[in-house]
């Protein structure tokens, strides 16, 4: 089983209506919701937060932030969110820092990110390095992997099974997991979770209502709250 994270983004930014997006889907099974750190506010994203967890759910921030800078102000944002969940950024000792002493869980993304939108470069090979590394380290509860934007060569599913085998930690799968065959291929891989966001903004599963695209991810097998 692998654990569905609704993301209320698309192309990698949090949508301007996130609130109603989210209003619109309260009556879902799911229990994991995030947003990134790019396109609202902290303000707002902390009132967001709030929504989301007084409904009992967890919340979470993945961080795109393409540079050092922005991605510790994110960070800093995280930790006055008060989000469940910190997914995303590379500069892990930095961040370990500022997160010392907080219960938020950690998951940085594993290999060489770059760009927004965010992808993947180096081999296989450097990335499943690169995870065994991170994952080590005291403070980092798991990973955040971008397997379909792998830029090498190779099949994203391979890369992400490469992966789960080489750590002891969850690993989440994010990014352009936009159909039924490729949460499936997620699920297959032995991951912890797996985020959509842009592909149910855009209606790539069902053209139908928000709420009615997530049930439709939930009907996929394998995939729990």
């Amino acid at each position: 089983m692998s654990h569905f994270i609704l993301m209320l983004t698309n192309n990698d930014v949090t949508v301007a209506d996130a609130m109603s997006a989210y209003d619109s889907m309260r009556d879902s099974a799911i229990h994991y919701v995030g947003f990134k750190d790019i396109g609202l506010p902290v303000a707002d994203l902390k009132q967001l937060a709030n929504r989301i967890r007084a409904d009992g759910r967890k919340v979470m921030l993945e961080v795109v932030a393409t540079s050092e800078a922005t991605e510790l102000e994110s960070i800093q944002a995280a930790l006055e969110i008060r989000v469940d969940y910190l997914l995303g950024g590379r500069h892990v000792n930095e961040a370990l820092k500022l997160l010392r002493g907080s219960p938020i869980h950690y998951y940085p993304f594993a290999g060489r990110t770059v760009g927004h939108p965010t992808i993947l470069e180096g081999t296989m090979d450097e990335i499943v390095e690169d995870a065994q590394r991170i994952a080590s380290l005291p403070g980092v509860h798991g990973l955040d992997l971008l397997a379909y934007r792998f830029a090498g060569a190779g099949d994203p599913a391979l890369l992400a099974r490469r992966v789960v085998e080489a750590v002891e930690v969850p690993v989440i799968m994010a990014g352009s997991i936009g159909s039924t065959e490729r949460v499936q291929a997620m699920i297959d891989t032995g991951a912890w979770g797996f985020t959509v966001g842009s592909a149910i903004f855009q209606g790539a599963f069902v053209n139908q209502l928000l709420q009615e695209q997530v049930n439709t991810i939930f009907k996929i097998d394998g995939v729990t709250a």
